[in-house]
């Protein structure tokens, strides 16, 4: 678990390069949803409307406190944003993405890619999911396995999480496994063993955290997930009419992309795009500046 201060990871997000572009990138799917704020303080300004500098400090202390108390649920959702950004994009030199603003050149870093199989990109998707409900869960302090209460939650998302889950539909799902992703991932998992899920690099990476006690019980998990959660997906692809070409269209507009090689582009968004690292440190910057108003 990371031992930095929350405000540090709030201060230092980026504010361009190539995470922060892509994310621009799908303004159009969720109009004026999410604003790149960085900067701890002027986070708590923006959430609560609060000029006061003795009033924010006050907010910010509070906040700080929460998330460094190990029986909250705060730096474990951190790390799983963290986690699941850092291995499914493990194949790739994830060192250049920090490099704000320089230009990576899709092209130019072809040779170096190498397209997951599509069954890794859908376990990848699942896993991914499954990430978002269990941090969930951690930020709200209920048991990791409340698919219920996501479920409901997730129809009233907003803002840095709802942007979450359309990178989500987008970068991890439409991109690189075309317009019907949800059923696709749902028949992979379906079809897997225990030992499938243990050779995923992503799955790796975060399964200390996944509720289901051993593999078997995880994969159950994350198939339940899944399942429950496809409806709002094909809900919001449908009700967005979004299709493979609109992303990469509006993509292109903002990273140099070739649209004729989509499994590649789903492995470089993999490698370079850290958006659940970046909105997810947005929401527990949110998250938590909410409390402590209602705890001060």
């Amino acid at each position: 678990m990371s031992d930095k201060a929350i405000y540090d990871h709030v201060d230092h997000l980026p504010t361009g390069g190539m995470t922060v572009m892509a994310l621009k990138s799908l303004d159009w799917v969720i109009p004026g949803q999410w604003q790149n704020l960085v900067g701890f303080e002027k986070t708590i300004t923006a959430v609560t409307g609060e000029t006061d500098p003795a009033l924010i400090k006050q907010i910010g202390d509070r906040a700080v406190t929460l998330y460094n108390d190990k029986h909250e649920g705060y730096q474990r959702a951190l790390w799983l944003y963290q986690t699941v950004d850092a291995a499914s994009g493990a194949l790739g030199a994830a060192a250049l993405a920090n490099k704000v603003g320089q230009d990576i050149s899709f092209l130019g870093i072809l040779k170096n890619l190498t397209p997951k199989p599509e069954k890794a990109q859908s376990i990848d998707l699942c896993v991914k999911l499954v990430v978002e409900l269990v941090a969930f869960c951690q930020i709200n302090g209920i048991p990791g396995d409340s698919i219920g209460d996501f479920l409901s939650a997730l129809k009233d998302y907003g803002g840095e999480s709802l942007m979450r889950m359309a990178a989500l539909v987008c970068f991890d799902g439409l991109i690189p496994l075309g317009p019907d992703f949800a059923s696709k991932g749902l028949s992979v998992i379906k079809g897997m063993s225990p030992s499938d899920l243990e050779h995923n690099q992503t799955f790796k990476g975060v399964r200390e955290l996944i509720p289901g006690g051993n593999s078997a019980g995880q994969l159950g998990f994350i198939t339940e997930s899944f399942e429950s959660t496809k409806g709002w997906m094909d809900n919001f692809v449908s009700s967005k009419a979004l299709t493979p070409d609109r992303v990469v269209d509006n993509l292109s507009k903002f990273v140099d992309i070739s649209k004729d090689k989509l499994d590649y582009l789903g492995a470089f968004l993999d490698m370079y795009v850290k958006y659940y690292q970046h909105t997810g440190i947005q929401t527990l910057a949110h998250r938590l500046i909410e409390r402590s108003v209602a705890e001060i």
